[in-house]
């Protein structure tokens, strides 16, 4: 079959939604919304955490890494599938198409990693709550922050690397709407066993490792608050969990399907749908999960209006 030079003039054409044309004016406005929805609940908790004195934890500090991950998370994709939903321009040229894919792994295995760092610092404030102020230091949280992001930008550029040096045939029409692994590695000539089985050796680290490592954590606590006598007690040390336990199955849930099971998930668009789940709708859930079911992130959020209106 002919395959295409990698050259400047290669493009691939996004198809997106392009089967319901109709409705390309509906989807700009949702995912609009939900864009800005996205970066001013992540930014206000980015604002909160950091301007409260109270929240200057460790729990606290992962979740402001979490909501500027966030936001650069979705930013990966969001802004160029509107630009195409409202121009109808649905190319994106190789190098593009490269670079989209490598930060949009990068920062979903930074966030694999760093939700396994914070399912870490709960397992420490409760099954270890005498030792958790000299462990979980400022310089332990510094570290395991950046070694999260650095497992997430080093290790993604396996897939970019193995992907694009493989040569495209004459179809360069991508059934998604953004560059993603599975729906670009089927546009790949010849044989691609090999680089399938490397593609899916280096998703067993991003995703199954750091799941293992928070299923471990939570057993851990589970076991640990059980022991505590009183209701109050457990239901105390249980909800300083639930609103990462929300995240950690929402992310992980969309991602173990759509990237450990792909051959299930490419049929009738469910692919897309799972993308778009953990693409665009959790990074907008998240800042709504952590605020909502965090009484201290609300009381804070109280403090900071009562502060700019007495100011004013």
């Amino acid at each position: 079959m002919e395959s295409w030079n990698h050259t400047d003039a290669f493009r691939f054409i996004l198809l997106g939604f392009s089967d319901h044309p109709q409705l390309c004016l509906l989807f700009f406005s949702m995912f609009l919304m939900t864009y800005m929805v996205t970066l001013t609940g992540n930014l206000l908790i980015f604002i909160i955490t950091t301007g409260d004195a109270v929240l200057h934890t460790p729990m606290y500090f992962f979740l402001r890494v979490l909501s500027i991950l966030e936001i650069c998370y979705t930013s990966v994709t969001v802004p160029k599938m509107l630009v195409r939903l409202l121009s109808g321009d649905k190319s994106i040229s190789f190098l593009g198409c490269a670079m989209q894919m490598y930060f949009f792994v990068a920062l979903g295995g930074v966030e694999c990693f760093l939700l396994a760092a914070m399912a870490y610092d709960r397992y420490m404030a409760i099954c270890h709550p005498l030792h958790y102020p000299s462990i979980m230091n400022h310089t332990k949280c510094m570290g395991l922050a950046s070694g999260s992001w650095l497992s997430g930008l080093v290790g993604s550029l396996g897939h970019v690397m193995i992907i694009f040096n493989l040569h495209f045939c004459i179809s360069h029409e991508i059934n998604h709407f953004f560059c993603d692994i599975t729906p670009v590695l089927k546009l790949a000539c010849g044989i691609t066993f090999l680089n399938k089985v490397v593609i899916s050796t280096i998703l067993l680290i991003f995703i199954p490792l750091p799941f293992i490592l928070i299923l471990v954590s939570y057993l851990l606590i589970i076991f640990t608050i059980l022991k505590i006598p009183s209701v109050q007690g457990r239901c105390k040390a249980f909800s300083t969990c639930s609103s990462h336990l929300i995240v950690v199955t929402l992310f992980y849930g969309t991602g173990i399907i759509n990237y450990l099971h792909p051959s299930s998930t490419s049929v009738s668009g469910m692919g897309k749908i799972l993308s778009l789940f953990y693409s665009v709708i959790i990074p907008m859930l998240n800042p709504i999960t952590y605020s909502l079911r965090n009484r201290e992130v609300r009381d804070a959020l109280k403090r900071t209006v009562t502060r700019k209106c007495f100011l004013n």
